[in-house]
């Protein structure tokens, strides 16, 4: 079997839908799947090409056993609307004329933005075989939970164009029962043509190693508690709210610590030297193989988002990755996340932005015994291997 995968994020980038999308592949390669991925240079979150790479018109690689294949995109970072929609688009447009000369059976296309829905839609049309649609992200309302852009003719035209997509798609797959539930219920979508895929953990990467000694002496942060988002800084994350918190902390042996980068980044940096804050450490994005290193040194994994009816349906996937390393999740999601948290009995959620009850549920965890968690349940039932086999015996089907 042949699958053509389309994707605008995808190694060495570390966001999850770069992760989710290559793990899922490897797996697929495994079991004899021939697999093209069309992507582009990578470049995200910055916005500029990572080192080796070019943005060249085409260009292929293999990525253990993945045949990658790299297109020209219009390059933004995650600024302005109007500049992301013309780097979606490009894709669109690129992925679309690289995948005619592509021979396949199956064609996936990847959200969060439907562009590359949609090239994946005109490529099922020219080729007269069957795509699948991935919903990681309900785009284009994502768009206005974070405020970047209110509803208005331009949204309301994106809204026309999704509902096509769910319509146009010959199976969904969906990445939380929220998704599922909103499809049917809003887009009228038949549950059988819906399948939840949610996200998971690659346990032969991530799982638990005692503290990097090292890397606490680097940070100066030995016996230090150490509180730490590791992830992307944008306008989904109110991070901002986080650091100002922070300043409330009067515990001084809590210390938090940002990894990563994105479109907030700068503000953020400015933020904390306006506050002067002595207990926040803000660094660089570094690769996946790295980032297991600055989980084992994190007593409590803060997972953040702005307060939003959206994000009542989203399931961050770094808690799956956190958990599978037994690291205690400490939740600003409300909806579906806070229920997954509650369920496996695996942190403490407090109120999106709500300082009152991020104080006080920092000052349980910091006092309790971390070793109370138990992330075995979680871990297996969210083994990103088994979760590749169920995504693609729905594929098959």
């Amino acid at each position: 079997m042949k699958v053509l995968f389309l994707t605008d994020n995808f190694p060495p980038e570390v966001n999850a839908p770069a992760t989710r999308t290559y793990e899922h592949c490897k797996e697929w390669v495994k079991d004899g799947i021939e697999v093209t991925v069309i992507t582009c240079a990578p470049n995200f979150p910055k916005g500029k090409v990572f080192e080796g790479y070019k943005n060249k018109l085409y260009q292929t690689e293999d990525v253990d056993g993945i045949k990658v294949i790299r297109v020209w995109t219009y390059i933004s970072a995650n600024k302005g609307f109007a500049k992301r929609i013309l780097d979606y688009m490009s894709f669109m447009m690129s992925s679309f004329i690289i995948g005619l000369f592509i021979k396949t059976d199956s064609i996936i296309a990847t959200s969060p933005q439907f562009f590359t829905a949609i090239s994946g839609r005109w490529l099922s049309f020219w080729k007269r075989k069957k795509w699948i649609m991935e919903v990681r992200d309900l785009w284009p309302e994502s768009i206005k939970a974070v405020g970047a852009m209110d509803t208005n003719p331009a949204i309301r035209f994106f809204e026309f164009l999704e509902k096509k997509m769910y319509k146009s798609a010959s199976k969904i797959v969906v990445v939380t029962d929220s998704f599922k539930e909103i499809l049917v219920k809003n887009h009228s979508i038949s549950r059988n043509k819906i399948e939840v895929i949610k996200n998971g953990a690659n346990t032969a990467l991530f799982s638990p190693i005692d503290k990097n000694a090292d890397l606490l002496k680097k940070l100066n942060l030995e016996n230090k508690i150490v509180i730490g988002y590791i992830g992307t800084h944008g306008m989904a994350h109110a991070l901002d709210f986080v650091i100002k918190s922070a300043k409330k902390i009067q515990n001084k042996q809590v210390h938090f610590l940002f990894l990563g980068d994105g479109a907030k980044k700068e503000e953020l940096l400015q933020l904390k030297d306006s506050l002067n804050l002595d207990n926040v450490s803000m660094l660089p994005s570094v690769n996946k193989q790295e980032v297991v290193k600055y989980i084992s040194i994190l007593d409590i994994a803060l997972v953040n988002l702005k307060k939003s009816d959206t994000f009542k349906h989203v399931i961050p996937s770094k808690i799956f990755e956190l958990c599978a390393m037994h690291k205690p999740i400490l939740l600003g999601v409300e909806g579906e996340s806070k229920k997954l948290i509650e369920e496996y009995g695996i942190g403490e959620a407090f109120e999106p932005e709500n300082e009152k009850d991020f104080l006080e549920k920092v000052d349980i965890m910091v006092q309790q015994d971390m070793n109370k968690y138990n992330y075995d349940r979680l871990v297996h039932d969210f083994d990103r291997k088994n979760l590749a086999k169920k995504m693609m015996m729905f594929v098959k089907d």
